[in-house]
């Protein structure tokens, strides 16, 4: 798996909505972190689709090492 630039050192946590996808950067080059804005264009990542299950709190891997994409995995601390 290849693994995206920091762009973060913590865990971005995001309230999701039961039913909705979420498009979660892999790169690490969005200005719109911890969601994908496009700028991975011309790279070979892609954005990693996340539907919630329900509604609730989830925490979004920031820094990009994390082997459980799109959560964080505490790689950070690493």
């Amino acid at each position: 798996m290849d693994k995206g630039q920091n762009a973060g050192f913590e865990a971005i946590a995001v309230e999701v909505k039961q039913g909705k996808s979420y498009f979660w950067c892999s790169c690490g080059k969005s200005g719109k972190q911890p969601f994908c804005d496009g700028s991975h264009k011309g790279t070979k990542f892609n954005p990693v689709v996340y539907k919630a299950d329900a509604s609730k709190k989830i925490f979004f891997c920031a820094c990009k090492q994390t082997n459980n994409q799109p959560f964080c995995d505490g790689s950070h601390n690493k």
